[in-house]
């Protein structure tokens, strides 16, 4: 039961500050609560506030330089006050860019005429032997009009040499003939030797018939030697048909093997090549290339990834379309993988511009067990990247791709405990993520950071763009929430995180206000209440190691104050939010105080709300 102490005169205030210890006490007077609900807070996805300006950041960069001066040259190398997340919106784009982005279209939707994006790649071409084995077939033309010519000079060849022959032989046999009609005539000049025999007259007639016969020779062999002329000019007009007639023999003889694979051609020629396949229509993320303004903002992402240079955006383009099928990514939507690793990266609220958080708690891999079960085996390794790939596939299909939408997300690292990142399992799955899934992190928050990760990005930090580097964010443990709450509104960061965010009476659409309590000082806070209704709050002091109460005080004259909660210590190892629900019967004021008598200012948080009585 709340505690009841009659409220004093005018004068009782006073005598209650008369009998405290004398320090620096901050009021803060809320407005008074006269409605039953409070207008709910504006979605962080629907109006993203603007960002914090450049004084704002600076103060969590300089109590990093404060604290550890080693760390400030990590913290100045990212820059993250200049980082400015690149529109989406193709008529904002420079000039050079929207070029880059007509080419490289114009390169996918070429690829997809072709279907390189789902065809097999061509074959090999045909090795060196099977090219020299085609030239004899080449070279057989050739060869024929060799065979030809030296026919052609054979066949010209004989005739001149008959003819020749030929006419030799008639010169020869006239000169001998005209020789023989000489003799023969002297012969019958001549006496005869003796008269008193002429029993023997033969010898003279057979001189006579010599004669005549040589004659007839002679004439017969004029008339062979006409009638060869007469063919060997018969050879000469007709030698083309003579010609043409042996090459149509050596012709058909070289053009066997040729005709004999003349059947083949003919038959592949016969059978109609299938025609091509239809464009296949290529999706990414589920979102189909080049159908409408959403693929611009997906092609955008390939682009700055690959500093805007088109070819090799459009080779991690279909590097990545590759890799998707290969993967089996839509079959993999729908596989049960469990929830076994649900603690270890998880989505949890909107940062200030709207941007879905994903937590990567690194820290959970300090625990063995957990760690064994990613990483034991082979088998083990690659059901946990199957898992990391579904659950980022997941997230992304939720995303806004139109212009000007949503479509990256706002990434905390947390490195408490963490293992050594340079392991190769861990640097295996990072690789994998970045090649197929390009600018899809809006910053990158590294929160308690070890002091070997800063020397490990220190090392690291030369090879990296200044765009990345833009992104990144890094705080040592003191400054993690302080760094967070940059970026993300309390209500949406996790309780372990040093928020409000958790189940229970309040959401994320019931705004935190924030409060600093100074180093050995009281802050108070006031809520007043014009009617009667439930009043619930919530209340936190990061780090805490401050004292707490509150009571509630009635606005009619001699009313009595009613202590809703003792003034106590609160120490880190206990509930990190206090919760409290009071019912109200009287128009009146709620008044918290947190005293703080450490020598470090303390982060307040608190939220309220009132419900009517039922």
């Amino acid at each position: 039961m709340a505690e009841e102490t009659q409220k004093p005169e005018a004068s009782s205030a006073p005598a209650v500050a008369a009998t405290e210890k004398p320090s620096t006490e901050e009021v803060v007077v809320e407005k008074p609560v006269d409605e039953k609900e409070p207008s709910p807070a504006p979605d962080p996805v629907a109006e993203a506030p603007e960002k914090p300006g450049p004084t704002e950041e600076q103060a969590p960069v300089e109590a990093v330089e404060a604290e550890k001066p080693k760390a400030v040259e990590v913290v100045g190398i990212t820059q993250s006050v200049s980082y400015k997340e690149e529109t989406t919106i193709v008529s904002e784009l420079p000039e050079a860019q929207k070029k880059a982005l007509d080419e490289l279209k114009q390169l996918v939707q070429e690829a997809i005429n072709k279907n390189e994006f789902t065809l097999s790649p061509p074959p090999p071409p045909p090795p060196a032997p099977a090219k020299e084995e085609e030239k004899p077939s080449e070279s057989e033309p050739a060869k024929t009009e060799k065979v030809e010519e030296k026919t052609e000079e054979k066949v010209e060849e004989k005739t001149e040499e008959r003819v020749e022959e030929k006419t030799e032989k008639k010169v020869e046999e006239k000169v001998e003939v005209k020789e023989e009609k000489p003799a023969a005539s002297s012969a019958a000049e001549e006496p005869k030797p003796i008269e008193t025999e002429p029993a023997n007259p033969t010898p003279p007639p057979e001189e006579k018939i010599e004669v005549k016969e040589e004659k007839v020779e002679v004439q017969e062999e004029e008339t062979k030697v006409e009638a060869a002329l007469e063919k060997a000019t018969a050879v000469d007009e007709d030698g083309a048909k003579t010609v043409e007639a042996i090459e149509e023999t050596v012709v058909a003889a070289s053009s066997a093997p040729a005709s004999a694979a003349e059947p083949e051609e003919t038959k592949t020629e016969e059978t109609p090549a299938p025609p091509p396949p239809p464009p296949e229509e290529v999706s990414i993320w589920g979102i189909p290339l080049l159908v409408d303004e959403r693929s611009d903002v997906i092609l955008l992402k390939f682009l700055r990834a690959r500093d805007f240079k088109v070819k090799d955006a459009f080779a991690m383009i279909k590097n990545t379309v590759r890799w998707r099928k290969e993967f089996g990514i839509e079959a993999l939507l729908e596989e049960d993988l469990g929830s076994e690793y649900d603690k270890i990266v998880y989505m949890h609220g909107f940062d200030k511009e709207g941007h879905p958080v994903c937590y990567n708690a690194y820290s959970a891999f300090h625990d063995k067990e957990l760690y064994q079960s990613c990483f034991g085996d082979e088998k083990k390794r690659v059901k946990f990247l199957r898992w990391r790939i579904q659950f980022l596939e997941k997230s992304i299909r939720k995303f806004d791709f139109t212009p000007g939408g949503i479509s990256t997300i706002f990434q905390v690292n947390d490195l408490k405990d963490s293992p050594w990142l340079g392991r190769k399992e861990i640097r295996q799955a990072l690789n994998l993520l970045q090649d197929n899934y390009p600018e899809f992190v809006s910053r990158q928050a590294f929160i308690n950071v070890p002091w070997w990760y800063l020397a490990f990005n220190r090392i690291i930090s030369p090879f990296l763009t200044q765009r990345t580097k833009s992104k990144f964010e890094f705080a040592r443990p003191a400054k993690s929430v302080e760094t967070l709450f940059k970026y993300i509104a309390p209500e949406q960061v996790p309780i372990q995180y040093g928020g409000l965010s958790k189940k229970g009476e309040f959401t994320v659409s019931d705004c935190v206000t924030e409060a600093t309590v100074k180093l050995t000082s009281k802050h108070t806070v006031e809520i007043p209440v014009t009617e009667s209704c439930i009043l619930a709050w919530e209340l936190r002091a990061v780090g805490w190691d401050v004292s707490y109460g509150a009571e509630f005080v009635p606005d009619a004259e001699g009313g009595y104050t009613i202590i809703v909660s003792k003034s106590r210590k609160v120490t880190p190892s206990d509930d990190p939010v206090i919760s409290e629900i009071f019912e109200i019967g009287e128009p009146g004021k709620v008044v918290i105080t947190v005293d703080n008598q450490t020598s470090k200012k303390k982060k307040l948080l608190y939220r309220f709300k009132t419900k009517p009585i039922s």
